[in-house]
């Protein structure tokens, strides 16, 4: 196959995968106004961070919804009332209303836990499409406290996520720059736990890529991939971390029949489950791509295990 027809192919075969999913890229609103984002200083508490988002969070939502955004406001008001029947008001460590919209999301107490897990996301995850990604969230810490209580999960979403069905899908751009601030931010947690709390770094989709390009310090003990496209690295070896790399892949998931090449920048290479990869792979069951952090799911059992410890070392196949 020439290099051109192989390039034809892989965008092909992308694209199709695609438009299988749901195009809620169409929701975004990259032009609704908002205040700018609280600056924090070194060493800020974390309740005073959530405060202080949160008032950003009204205030953000206060200005879409005069300037007749009122898609924007409805979902920004959704953030805002946390999770339904929750006991406490919904924790920022930040939060940025502009464009897209960025905000880091914390669930449980991370003064407290010595398991803590970072999600980072995929495609066409945006304040528009947020309650899909806290769902997940929630799901796993309400997963991980049915047997430690001593958890937290971060929600990151700390970069501009590629739309499903656009350019910026198919190469590492956004994933470089996203990794470029999700380093410092692992770096910085331990400002708000305890000394030797582990950190798991759980990554979906396009967030594999993300995690993928993301130096890892010895307190990021577990970085798990699934539902990925490919990581645009060869071998799990290659990645810039220490921590044990896990893949996994459920039968219901269309990304499975993504072409698993890299040309001309185009495309992520090895599939992560393949054994090639050299990942400790785990049991998704049926999962299909949006399925992983659903309640009930052998895909969640798989990775509350990883996070707790508690899951048995996998073969690298």
């Amino acid at each position: 196959m020439t290099r051109a027809r192989l390039h034809r192919t892989l965008l092909a075969g992308l694209v199709a995968a695609a438009v299988a999913f749901p195009l809620s890229a169409a929701a975004s609103s990259p032009n609704a106004p908002a205040p700018q984002p609280v600056s924090f200083a070194a060493h800020t508490a974390p309740q005073v961070r959530y405060a202080e988002n949160l008032a950003g969070l009204g205030e953000a939502e206060r200005m879409a919804r005069e300037a007749g955004r009122t898609g924007r406001a409805a979902k920004l008001r959704e953030m805002a009332q946390g999770t339904p029947g929750a006991s406490q008001a919904p924790r920022f460590l930040s939060f940025d209303g502009r464009g897209k919209g960025r905000a880091v999301e914390v669930f449980g107490d991370l003064e407290s836990a010595d398991r803590v897990t970072v999600l980072v996301p995929g495609s066409d995850t945006t304040l528009d499409t947020y309650q899909r990604f806290r769902a997940g969230a929630v799901a796993l810490q309400q997963r991980l406290q049915a047997e430690h209580a001593r958890s937290a999960v971060v929600a990151w979403l700390g970069y501009d996520t590629p739309g499903t069905v656009s350019a910026t899908v198919l190469t590492t751009g956004r994933a470089e720059e996203a990794a470029s601030a999700l380093a410092p931010f692992l770096d910085g947690l331990g400002e708000f736990t305890p000394p030797g709390a582990r950190i798991s770094l759980l990554c979906h989709s396009y967030g594999s890529v993300v995690c993928a390009r993301t130096a890892t310090g010895p307190e990021v003990t577990d970085m798990v991939l699934f539902g990925s496209p490919g990581t645009g690295s060869g071998a799990a070896g290659e990645l810039p971390t220490g921590a044990r790399i896990w893949a996994g892949r459920g039968s219901g998931d269309w990304i499975g029949g993504v072409p698993h090449v890299r040309v001309a920048g185009v495309g992520f290479g090895t599939d992560p489950v393949d054994p090639a990869f050299g990942a400790r792979v785990f049991a998704a069951g049926s999962a299909g791509h949006s399925d992983y952090l659903k309640p009930g799911t052998t895909s969640l059992d798989s990775l509350a295990r990883i996070v707790l410890g508690t899951a048995p070392e996998a073969s690298h196949a």
